[in-house]
């Protein structure tokens, strides 16, 4: 490309720095010359943590102790912390309970939900999961399907309104593809699930924190999400539960723990479950985990999540348009829908040799990751990722394929 091109985008990309409204959220995080383009596999950590952290071992483990289960809140961090999340997913107070993994939630989501359904009497045995989920989704459903009798009913997103009938229990669906960055209708699906006499059960780890995803606004049954992605709790962060208010008081878990026991200090052999999203707890929280995520909610405070929307939108645009003029033709291929309604805040690159790329990408400053066998992909957090820092990205790219020798490269 020419010169005053290069020259053009690189202003164009101040300016929009210029005028980006959560620019300064970029400061709250510990951020070095790396571009970090890999926030949809862990996020960067917010500066607050440390010190937060270093009080709860400190002060409230190392000095309070036992104590810090009432005097520091321990106790009721769960509920709480869910309460936090709760705006940045489009739900009320009271349905979010954080703990556990993923994993464990999306046991306990769908063995429910299908206890839910046939509670109905209408002797719903299939489970439908998304085809092209994160393997681990595909292994708790079918470890589900087994345990409760039900059939399996893999398919792609797409073509889940044609397996929908009364033998549907559950649908499990994830609300980006962890791929492609592809964004799938939560609530035509929703809806269609509901017209069919099923529930739902919605993944969120690719979305929360970044886009609104309105589970209360479009009557979600169930969802699971991470906290280690967009919101930047930390590796390994304890994850979340979503049960609709409404359905609070039929959801059975087939986890049922003395942490949501009706009186979990009543040590009685038979369960009583508690009431509203504490029925979602197991055992003892993970206090050390779960209140470095409470720390790293504060980057969210004053922020909109429309706002962060619009700038994932703008920042993945001027991705996808910098490396159409930078990288050189036919050297990758855009798989991330064009269409806004159709992308979370990823751009995944098809690429021949994308392994390789990727690990001189590292090498060069961008960081994003590989997922076999040919794809890059680039996350993009809008709390701490700039125009410059797409636009240099982009670059490093072109001048990357151009080292692998089948591509010419870029000047700059």
């Amino acid at each position: 490309m020419s010169e005053v091109s290069y020259d053009a985008l690189r202003a164009q990309a101040a300016k929009r720095d210029s005028e980006d409204e959560l620019s300064a959220k970029r400061a709250e995080f510990e951020l070095d010359d790396t571009v970090y383009l890999d926030g949809n596999s862990l996020g960067a950590l917010p500066t607050v943590v440390q010190e937060r952290v270093a009080d709860v071992i400190s002060r409230q483990w190392g000095q309070l102790r036992i104590r810090s289960w009432e005097e520091s809140g321990w106790w009721t961090a769960p509920e709480r912390i869910g309460d936090r999340i709760a705006p940045l997913v489009g739900a009320a107070p009271g349905q979010i309970v954080v703990g556990d993994s993923t994993s464990v939630n999306v046991f306990k989501a769908l063995v429910a939900a299908v206890r839910m359904a046939r509670d109905s009497g209408e002797g719903r045995d299939e489970i439908v999961v998304d085809a092209t989920t994160f393997p681990t989704d595909g292994y708790i459903a079918q470890s589900a399907a087994r345990m409760t009798g039900c059939t399996l009913v893999p398919v792609a997103p797409g073509e889940v309104h044609g397996v929908l009938g009364p033998r549907t229990a559950v649908v499990l669906l994830n609300h980006a593809d962890y791929r492609t960055g592809r964004l799938h209708d939560l609530p035509a699906l929703t809806a269609a699930v509901h017209d069919a006499g099923a529930l739902v059960v919605w993944d969120l780890c690719h979305t929360a924190g970044a886009l609104p995803v309105g589970l209360d606004e479009h009557g979600v049954d169930l969802a699971v999400g991470c906290t280690y992605k967009y919101l930047n709790g930390g590796p390994g962060s304890p994850a979340y539960l979503y049960v609709r208010a409404d359905l609070q008081a039929r959801f059975d878990s087939p986890l049922p723990g003395w942490n949501s026991h009706a009186e979990p200090f009543g040590m009685r052999p038979e369960f009583e479950a508690a009431d509203g999203a504490v029925r979602g707890r197991v055992g003892t929280p993970d206090i050390l985990s779960m209140l470095a995520l409470d720390a790293a909610l504060d980057v969210w405070d004053g922020v909109s999540i429309e706002a962060v929307r619009a700038k994932s939108l703008a920042l993945t645009d001027f991705f996808v348009e910098c490396v159409a003029a930078y990288v050189p033709e036919g050297r990758v291929e855009v798989i991330t829908p064009a269409a806004h309604e159709q992308r979370g805040s990823q751009v995944a690159l098809r690429c021949e040799d994308a392994g390789d790329v990727m690990r001189r990408l590292v090498e060069h400053g961008v960081v994003g990751d590989f997922r076999a066998p040919d794809v890059l992909r680039f996350g993009f957090t809008p709390l701490y990722v700039g125009f410059a820092d797409v636009e240099r990205a982009a670059g490093v790219l072109a001048r990357t394929l151009g080292e692998t020798g089948t591509g010419t490269g870029i000047a700059g």
